[in-house]
């Protein structure tokens, strides 16, 4: 028996495996050269993709910026991956889009601080596996929707177009094209063209070139020498700012509540996701779901006192990590302070991209989120996994991430259960040889694969012939699943027979099923205790006494 002392110690030790320890950097005395290249390479690819996002989300080039170089680190520390990249990212973006329009900009730093609370809970509550729950079209059809939106976000910049805030990507993307001429948009879809080409070329020239940077000073240099008439990213801070507490009232937060726990649901689902896919492409070791929870929502918490906006693991910025030969968090710790000396040393020079350069490097960013060959695999398998993945990428762009995730969850179950069901039934046994007066009166039926609340009609309709009957026996052994549904058809089934007349004898009921067959009344609906059976050769044999 438990003393208060060794549960309270218990529930210490179960804090402590959320905490870092000195075990995070056991191997950076071997792998240290290999973790400062990666951090610095990291860095660089992840500068105008932070400014990019920034901007797009409406919170601004700073904001994505500080949450690169804040929440990078803390989730590096505190995180449950050695290899995660945290930050601002594409999904983030969609959702703080609406947020910002309705709200305002100001209220970002409130909703990242109210996330990271939320999801921080989360891991302390070891939610951190419930991700595996959700199925693989769901997945695969949720990062085409963001996909899709991210590069439609992108067109007005592209071409040089001012729309509304907040409005539905796809419709924005239509009214921005109304409000241009040839005669200026030519000049963004240059930029953008010179961005496009120049990320699909330089990896041919060498994979370690950072191509989304080099497309990014290409694309400026052209709009500073030819002089074009384009809008920049504009001033940028020259430090970093005091942390502080966002500005909040009672009213603010409960007008933000529901915001908040629709980026904290994204912040967890895309972390946990591109953690776990980052262990499977590297030899770093596993990932630890609720820890990574932790750090996740520190990190979340950190970006809003310092004005950032919520932040996830990023798949792409960790994808470059590794294959860069990053190995501990020291590399993810360099590459927030790669971009912490561009705030100090070169935040004049960021200033003057052009807003068109960074919607060209989002548009190829968006184009590499979608793997055609993936998307084929999903649609030519099962009619139900196709309809699934449609339907979430459909409802990701048309509504809401967080319903699509919820509605393709559920209608993901449903095809499950209803495939389960399917495979779930009763079938009559004959009497095993030599069979003797009287055998004719007595039916087994077994019981086949799950017994619960999409079943349970099914499994009625077959029992109900029994005729002539005047014992039956059910075998039970070969039920694979019992719910409280399930045990309540049992259990009327063996009334009604008993009511009839037909005496019920049930044989092979497993262990892990007799608690709830007792509770819902299974077993007490038997006419005697002794009609419970082990071996059908014995309740063979009971039976043939009732006959």
């Amino acid at each position: 028996m438990d003393t208060p002392q060794r549960k309270n110690f218990l529930s210490l030790l179960n804090v402590k495996s959320l905490l870092p320890s000195l075990d995070d950097y056991r191997r950076v005395p071997r792998t240290w050269r290999k973790d400062l290249l990666a951090g610095v390479t990291v860095g660089i690819v992840a500068l105008p993709l932070a400014l990019a996002f920034g901007v797009s989300s409406g919170a601004g080039a700073e904001s994505g910026l500080i949450t690169a170089i804040i929440a990078g680190v803390v989730a590096a520390i505190f995180g449950g991956s050695n290899v995660q990249v945290s930050g601002p990212t594409g999904a983030m973006v969609v959702v703080l889009g609406p947020i910002v329009a309705k709200h305002g900009v100001a209220t970002i730093a409130l909703v990242s601080l109210m996330a990271g609370i939320i999801v921080l809970a989360a891991g302390f509550l070891r939610l951190g596996r419930t991700v595996s729950y959700i199925p693989w079209p769901v997945i695969e059809g949720f990062t085409l929707g963001i996909a899709v939106i991210i590069f439609l976000q992108q067109v007005p910049s592209a071409i040089g177009a001012i729309v509304e805030p907040g409005k539905n990507s796809l419709l924005a993307a239509i009214d921005s094209f109304s409000q241009i001429s040839i005669a200026e948009a030519w000049m963004p879809i240059l930029l953008v063209a010179i961005v496009v080409i120049t990320m699909l070329v330089v990896p041919m020239i060498h994979q370690a070139l950072p191509a989304s940077l080099i497309a990014v000073v290409v694309a400026t240099l052209v709009a500073i020498f030819l002089k074009f008439n384009v809008t920049s990213i504009g001033e940028l801070p020259s430090s970093l700012p005091p942390p502080h507490l966002p500005h909040m009232t009672w009213d603010l937060v409960y007008a933000l509540l529901g915001p908040a726990f629709a980026v904290a649901a994204l912040a967890a689902i895309e972390s946990l996701l591109s953690a776990r896919v980052a262990s499977s492409i590297s030899e770093t070791g596993p990932y630890d779901a609720d820890r990574e929870l932790v750090g996740q929502g520190l990190a979340s918490v950190a970006s809003g006192f310092f004005g950032g906006m919520p932040a996830t693991g990023a798949i792409a910025r960790t994808a470059v990590n590794i294959r860069a030969g990053g190995q501990t968090r020291l590399s993810v710790i360099v590459h927030s302070v790669v971009l912490l000396v561009v705030v100090y040393a070169a935040s004049t020079i960021v200033s003057v991209i052009p807003l068109a350069a960074l919607a060209g490097v989002l548009m190829v960013t968006s184009a590499r989120m979608v793997s055609a060959a993936t998307a084929l695999t999903i649609l030519r398998s099962t009619r139900s996994d196709a309809v699934i993945f449609v339907m979430t990428a459909v409802i990701t762009i048309s509504f809401d991430l967080i319903y699509a995730v919820v509605i393709g969850v559920a209608a993901a179950g449903f095809a499950a259960l209803r495939q389960l069901a399917k495979t779930s039934g009763v079938e009559r046994e004959a009497l095993p040889l030599p069979v003797i007066e009287g055998d004719e009166k007595i039916a087994v039926y077994r019981i086949d694969g799950a017994l619960f609340f999409g079943t349970a009609d099914k499994i009625l309709h077959d029992l109900q012939d029994t005729k002539g009957i005047s014992v039956v026996i059910l075998r039970m052994s070969k039920l694979q699943m019992l719910d409280a549904t399930g045990a309540q058809v049992i259990t009327e089934l063996v009334r009604t027979l008993e009511a009839a007349g037909i005496t019920v004898l049930i044989k092979g009921i497993q262990a892990s099923h007799t608690r709830l067959a007792e509770k819902v009344g299974v077993i007490s609906s038997l006419r005697h205790q002794n009609h419970l059976f082990s071996s059908l050769d014995d309740a063979i044999a009971h039976a043939r006494s009732h006959a």
